[in-house]
């Protein structure tokens, strides 16, 4: 893990600088972009990252909804997309943003940000104005990128959206996406995306911090058995057993 540059934990921009990309993605619905990234991504995730998926047809084909994978890697959020038609809106850390580029390529393609370090409410505002008119948005468990080689532990930033929305939640488990830093090297790790069954919560308006934690690790137990049994039985294994249990 030593490739791994130091982790920043608080955005020092004030929150007026992200103004525009919230007021963006509440507006908006993923433009131009979003296929443009799939057209190009979609054969690096497929051939040479071989990435498979088992059970997308767990996530919702319509309809608000909530996916919740775990979070090794930058190429996760193309990895949880490939596989799905509808479009996904991504909560990013906000240190993602800046460069004047990828910050077009973040707001026009459907990408907001959390200002890390901060309590910050936008990101939870534009999470919900997302739910609202029917989409589905992309959250980690983790809240950000494991740095231990394994899997982190809950974080209880999804639970609080899960409670306060009220609408299905997909657990996903990213598995072998630990490996995409070594591309330099040219080694392609093998990355397989398991949909699990939808969890769905009675809405609690104002949930405590215990209430969020309870939910996000409710979600995340699903995540880790799918990761748990991937990393053990392999995919094939896994996508056999899953054909069967249908």
């Amino acid at each position: 893990m030593a490739d791994i540059k130091p982790q920043v934990y608080k955005d020092p921009r004030p929150a007026e600088y992200f103004t525009r990309f919230h007021e963006w993605v509440r507006t908006h619905p993923p433009g131009w972009v979003y296929e443009f990234v799939r057209i190009i991504l979609t054969p690096v995730a497929v051939l040479l990252y071989r990435a498979r998926a088992i059970d997308s047809s767990n996530v919702p084909a319509g309809g608000p909804a909530i996916v919740a994978p775990n979070h090794f890697s930058n190429m996760d959020h193309f990895f949880v997309a490939v596989y799905l038609r509808r479009k996904m809106q991504f909560m990013a850390k906000s240190q993602l943003f800046g460069n004047p580029i990828l910050n077009y390529i973040f707001r026009v393609g459907g990408v907001f940000p959390v200002r890390r370090g901060h309590h910050d409410e936008e990101a939870f505002k534009t999470a919900h104005a997302v739910i609202d008119r029917g989409s589905c948005v992309l959250m980690y468990c983790e809240g950000g990128r494991s740095r231990s080689g394994g899997l982190g532990e809950a974080r209880p930033g999804v639970g609080r959206l899960a409670l306060e929305t009220g609408v299905p939640v997909v657990p996903a488990a990213i598995h072998g996406s630990l490996g995409v830093r070594k591309w330099r090297k040219l080694r392609f790790p093998k990355i397989t995306i398991q949909y699990g069954k939808p969890i769905t919560f009675d809405v609690v308006e104002e949930p405590t911090r215990e209430q969020q934690l309870e939910a996000a690790e409710r979600i995340f137990a699903s995540v880790r058995e799918m990761y748990e049994a991937l990393d053990e039985k392999g995919r094939g294994a896994v996508a056999k057993l899953s054909a069967a249990a249908e």
